[in-house]
């Protein structure tokens, strides 16, 4: 059986930008595993770590992280997925105190980038047949991130489709910020019909962001609408000719 990988920063990133390509994997017979980066619970947050949470309408007393790993084990139900978590913080927790410095550059002092390496170098260890990742649309921290991990452990020969960041690539604010436009480009594009259906479904079981995001699941609905169900991707090294089209 084949073996799918999605690399993502966040608890709905992978779900939001190619669910409905993961779920055509599965649905195909692939064996799909969503791994997460950022997934770690830390008790008592403060500053603007707490108020991520607050403004999902979330009291401060919650284990914020717990909640959203549980929607993110319904969500890959959805799509047929597998998830995993791996336990690294969030910016927020690592002395990001605003919006802007979520998209803004890497901190000097964020020394992320060396568990997260050590972290994929062990999944690819396991020898996943497709990698799926973001291109870092919108340039928020943490996708930026995983991209320099990706760059930094993955073989060049390792079959890759990088994902359009959505809801990113959706938002004028967003949409021209490409910090490895380069290194993207450089591969052809891919379109797949993904299965819309399934990746609606998915997302909707991110519960705590669909007011956030999208001012609740009607708007959700409507900005996937609008996208339409082919998901877009940059595709490095030899994908498997069994990936749809």
């Amino acid at each position: 059986m084949p073996r799918a990988l999605a690399l993502s920063p966040h608890l709905d990133d992978a779900a939001f930008s190619c669910g409905g390509t993961l779920a055509k994997l599965a649905g195909a017979g692939w064996d799909v595993t969503v791994a997460t980066a950022f997934t770690r619970s830390v008790p008592d947050p403060q500053g603007f770590a707490l108020d991520c949470q607050l403004d999902k309408g979330l009291p401060p007393e919650v284990d914020y992280m717990a909640i959203r790993r549980a929607e993110d084990a319904e969500a890959c139900a959805r799509l047929g997925a597998r998830p995993l978590w791996l336990d690294l913080p969030e910016a927020p927790h690592r002395g990001y105190a605003d919006a802007a410095a979520l998209f803004g550059p890497p901190h000097e002092t964020d020394a992320i980038l060396a568990p997260l390496s050590r972290a994929l170098a062990a999944l690819m260890a396991e020898g996943p047949d497709l990698l799926l990742a973001p291109q870092a649309v919108g340039g928020h921290v943490d996708h930026v991130r995983l991209v320099e991990a990706i760059q930094a452990v993955v073989p060049t020969r390792m079959p890759m489709l990088w994902w359009t960041d959505f809801p990113y690539a959706a938002r004028p604010q967003h949409e021209t910020v490409r910090p490895f436009a380069a290194a993207m480009e450089a591969g052809p594009e891919r379109a797949i019909v993904g299965d819309a259906a399934a990746r609606f479904a998915a997302c909707a079981a991110y519960a705590t962001q669909l007011g956030f995001q999208f001012g609740g699941e009607d708007g959700l609905r409507h900005a996937l609408d609008a996208t339409g169900p082919i998901e877009r991707f940059r595709e490095r090294g030899a994908v498997p000719p069994q990936v749809a089209a």
